[in-house]
């Protein structure tokens, strides 16, 4: 049986946009080798070469919409198409979403598919994540390692 799958998404050098490779970082100290934990960019065709050999993934970026700044967006991928629009959904919107939705439609998307999202403040080049953001990025590491290890 293969690991469970967490993927970072995001941009370190642009603020807000690295929160998905925070969470991951969390994480690796959190789970160590229980679970199969990358990051990425963003890429569509990186994201699906990684899903598509998953039976659980989490796959974790920042997001744009009316939210205020730290909220974080659960969303079950696996049990239909994504309720946000694409923008709304990732600041990789195009890749997150076409990777999930290509996996779908090739069969290959994991059982367990669970993306979460958390709006973003800020997108400045050099800017650490903000307070908000980054308060949200533990919330999320927590959340994932409470439902990998089944007490969550």
């Amino acid at each position: 049986m293969s690991r469970p799958l967490v993927i970072g998404i995001g941009n370190i050098e642009r603020g807000d946009d690295g929160v998905g490779r925070q969470v991951a970082r969390l994480l690796k100290h959190m789970l160590g080798e229980k679970a199969e934990i990358l990051e990425q960019d963003g890429e569509a065709g990186a994201i699906l070469a990684h899903i598509e050999k998953a039976q659980t993934a989490y796959l974790v970026d920042a997001c744009m919409s009316s939210a205020p700044p730290g909220t974080v967006h659960r969303i079950d991928a696996a049990e239909g198409e994504l309720p946000l629009s694409s923008s709304d959904l990732s600041t990789h919107g195009f890749g997150l979403a076409s990777a999930i939705e290509l996996a779908r439609s090739l069969g290959q998307l994991p059982a367990k598919t669970i993306v979460f999202a958390i709006e973003a403040d800020s997108f400045e080049p050099g800017a650490p994540l903000s307070k908000d953001v980054s308060d949200a990025a533990v919330i999320v590491a927590d959340r994932i390692r409470s439902e990998l290890e089944g007490t969550g």
